[in-house]
């Protein structure tokens, strides 16, 4: 495995785990009033992380990817 795929993997999971971790904590913790809109962008933030995340792993990018990884294996 090439150094690119384990730092496109480990930054994958990490934004998988702290988006989960973050959603956990927002939905079971009292936040304090003027913390509110902090916790709120952190939660928007990793939540558009994580769709892309999803996004490349699931959808046409991984696909386009390993077509590309194919074409350049035959040459």
């Amino acid at each position: 495995m090439k150094a690119k795929e384990v730092f496109m993997y480990a930054l994958g999971a990490l934004i998988t785990i702290g988006f989960f971790l973050t959603l956990i904590f927002v939905l079971t913790k009292e936040i304090p009033e003027q913390n509110m809109d902090t916790a709120n962008q952190t939660l928007g933030a990793l939540l558009v992380a994580f769709a892309m995340v999803v996004g490349y792993f699931y959808g046409s990018s991984k696909g386009s990817s390993d077509k590309n990884e194919m074409l350049n294996k035959k040459q």
